[in-house]
């Protein structure tokens, strides 16, 4: 019998039956608004395409599978990962000039108009928002791992081998180097060790990026369940099921399917409140956990290669010093300090801008850029007064004409009764 575990994890109702305090500690390794600033700026993955019936696996509880998330110390692995993002955004691609380039530098650009780097990780990753991609990945400890994202006709590679961070974007034949902050590898947590935190920091790209931020939201307002097993990339695997107990989330469900041996997760799922096909669905078609030969991690730009040094870019101004927010934390200075409102998956985040309101902010944009605002945005009004709610799949903002924002993983209605009560 496949298992299919019932039992809530609650980590503060006692749910679920004396769970030991390590336990309710692991189950609590990420938090609602994470998964939304996660959802917000970058992946999500295609299912994959090696599942072939349900393995007959010992049964496990949420807790102990959780348990097994949290103690998995795979540090070696390669192989491939399918991704496909639908956040219901309008396409980036009919933006044109500079404002395109703004949100997503296409593919062999040669550096853009502003003499930026084909190359330059961030803008190249944030491709991924968007689409159906295919990655090959791996990774050999905390400061050994390769990320290449393969095109029709060219591959785009990040590189981390000790010190050294490489990008190289052979459409353009573009290289970008910079240095890995002294004692990254040291830094790196625990159950996310096959992730480069050092370039870039906070764009997730496998399926354990993804599990790592959705079990934060083990609590009180979250139930976990084990829903039965999968074959995925020709592993046995269980599937956990996370589902907001709130109601007003955007976030239906999120299935994780988690490697039986290793505590791996191999494949993400998330599926909005509003139906339809997943948001989010990231997954190994291929993995491999035994060590990656040492040439994956070796570099040299190519024969006329242009290069471009990250210091240089910086001081150029032309290498992106923000950051997708994770949390409420990174909101500062973004006009006023964060206000939280509520908790878990219905959590909001007001700022205060200072006044400006989406009229006075797209003035000066655009004529293209600003319909592409206006195909996110719907009309509200309330008690607050009046303002636009910019809207995807998962993440939502309302943006009050008075310069009030109130951004989160939750419907539109929540956004405008929280500002209601604000008033």
């Amino acid at each position: 019998m496949a298992p299919n575990d019932s039992a809530q994890i609650t980590g503060e109702t006692g749910e679920t039956g004396g769970v030991p305090a390590g336990r309710r500690r692991a189950a609590r390794y990420v938090v609602p608004i994470a998964v939304a600033g996660i959802t917000a700026a970058t992946i999500g993955l295609v299912p994959a395409l090696a599942s072939t019936g349900d393995p007959d696996l010992p049964k496990i509880s949420a807790a102990e599978l959780i348990e097994k998330i949290a103690a998995s110390d795979t540090e070696q692995l390669s192989g491939t990962v399918k991704i496909t993002t639908d956040l219901g955004i309008p396409s980036l691609g009919g933006l044109g000039g500079s404002a395109a380039g703004t949100f997503a530098p296409k593919a062999g650009a040669q550096g853009g108009e502003d003499g930026g780097s084909a190359a330059e990780p961030t803008g190249r990753l944030m491709e991924l928002a968007s689409g159906e991609h295919t990655l090959r990945v791996a990774a050999d400890g905390p400061d050994k791992q390769r990320l290449s994202i393969l095109d029709s006709a060219a591959e785009y590679s990040l590189i981390h081998n000790g010190d050294e961070v490489w990008a190289y974007d052979s459409a353009s034949n573009e290289a970008y180097h910079a240095k890995a902050p002294a004692g990254a590898a040291k830094g790196s947590e625990k159950g996310a060790k096959g992730k480069d935190r050092t370039a870039p920091k906070d764009l997730p790209a496998t399926p354990q990026d993804f599990a790592q931020e959705a079990l934060k939201a083990a609590g009180d307002t979250t139930s976990v369940t084990v829903d039965g097993t999968a074959r995925i990339a020709g592993r046995d695997a269980y599937q956990l099921v996370i589902k907001p107990k709130q109601k007003g989330s955007t976030v239906g469900s999120i299935k994780v399917a988690v490697d039986s041996k290793t505590g791996t997760p191999l494949k993400f799922t998330l599926l909005p409140s509003s139906g339809g096909k997943a948001a989010i669905d990231v997954g190994f078609t291929k993995v491999d956990f035994s060590k990656p030969a040492a040439s994956t991690f070796d570099f040299t730009p190519p024969k006329g290669a242009k290069v471009t040094e990250a210091d240089e870019s910086k001081a150029a101004g032309k290498d992106p010093a923000h950051k997708a927010p994770k949390d409420a934390k990174d909101l500062k200075g973004l006009g006023s300090e964060p206000n939280v409102i509520g908790k878990g998956w219905t959590t909001i985040v007001q700022l205060d801008t200072g006044g400006v309101g989406p009229a006075a902010a797209s003035k000066d944009m655009p004529a293209q850029a600003r319909e592409f605002m206006d195909a996110l945005g719907d009309k509200v009004d309330g008690k607050f007064g009046s303002g636009t709610v910019f809207k995807t799949r998962l993440v939502n903002a309302l943006m009050t004409d008075d310069g009030k924002v109130y951004v989160g993983a939750v419907t539109k209605d929540a956004l405008v009764k929280a500002a209601n009560a604000a008033k």
